[in-house]
């Protein structure tokens, strides 16, 4: 399988928007642009994984044809944030006229929520001057972090998380490809470690591929370092029940005998008691337990202290709940 020496995320992205899975109703609006050989400034907007620079880069293909990569350019805000990308790399690029008689140029700017508020007034100005000449097509996480001028002057894409029937199509193609056998196990864990994003689906898939040709879900939850949603069900059981001592054995069997990140664990635990039947106050205690303790972590706080001390207040919490 020589295609485990390459980027299987590149490899396999679709070229065309016809070949997007997860997106149909964004992909008839996008086509319909392409039809009537107009486009207005776009903005796309969803979680990472989902589609957004691969549909770009294929409305980009099918206004341009085999001129495409001469009038399309991929930028990331993130890299540099500030005013001067906008006054200098961006202004110039779309300042140019297009080539091979197109009507008109296409410039992604992909983070866009990254850009600094200065920035972006800056680069409202230029997608104003220079309309004729260059279309902006913006991609960011949070809308809410672009300023309401910008908005304004934009169609505005929501892309939804892929749900499990895009996931799974996907990944048995890439697989078939591949000469892969993949187990419904392991299809389903595929869609769990996923949660949406089909770029972890295919990681996943590619880092099972390196060590064998048959793949099953232990397989995946072994090479993507993620507890099986039973263990994360059994951690929380004991910790609901009383049981600390037996919870604090199941959590460091994860992270330090699994290697499990405690933020992916935290995550684990709120996707698991999201869906859990349980009373709804005792729900709300939990998961802004959870909360606190993501917090924590993220402000640098010790990663070990801080998971024994969520257990504590899961403990806690059931305990007054009785």
């Amino acid at each position: 399988m020589d295609g485990n020496h390459t980027i299987w995320i590149e490899k396999y992205r679709p070229k065309r928007l016809d070949e997007m899975v997860g997106q149909k109703d964004i992909v008839v609006r996008l086509q319909s642009y392409v039809k009537a050989s107009s486009l207005p400034h776009l903005l796309f907007t969803g979680s990472a994984g989902i589609g957004k620079t691969t549909a770009a880069v294929a409305l980009a293909r099918e206004f341009f044809g085999d001129s495409w990569q001469m009038n399309f350019r991929e930028m990331n805000a993130s890299d540099e944030r500030g005013i001067d990308v906008v006054r200098n790399q961006i202004k110039e690029f779309a300042r140019t006229s297009p080539l091979a008689g197109a009507k008109f140029k296409i410039l992604f700017l992909d983070e866009a929520d990254a850009l600094t508020t200065d920035a972006q007034a800056a680069l409202r100005r230029t997608m104003e001057t220079y309309a004729r000449t260059c279309r902006f097509i913006l991609s960011c996480n949070y809308s809410s972090k672009i300023i309401d001028p910008i908005q304004s002057r934009c169609a505005i894409y929501r892309f939804r998380p892929l749900d499990a029937e895009a996931v799974i199509e996907e990944t048995k193609r890439i697989a078939a490809v591949e000469g892969l056998t993949v187990t419904e196990g392991a299809l389903n864990a595929i869609v769990y470690v996923a949660s949406g994003d089909m770029r972890k689906a295919i990681n996943a898939l590619q880092g099972a591929a390196i060590l064998r040709t048959d793949i099953d879900e232990k397989t995946i939850y072994e090479t993507t370092s993620t507890a099986r949603p039973e263990e994360i069900d059994e951690l929380l059981d004991l910790a609901i029940t009383g049981e600390f001592t037996g919870a604090e054995q199941a959590l460091i069997e994860l992270t330090r005998g699994r290697g499990i990140a405690p933020n992916e664990l935290i995550n684990q635990c709120y996707r698991a008691l999201v869906q859990r039947d349980i009373d709804r106050t005792l729900k709300v205690k939990l998961i802004d337990a959870l909360g606190e303790t993501d917090f924590r972590l993220s402000e640098g706080a010790n990663s070990d202290i801080q998971m024994e001390a969520l257990l504590a207040r899961f403990v806690l919490a059931a305990e007054q709940h009785r």
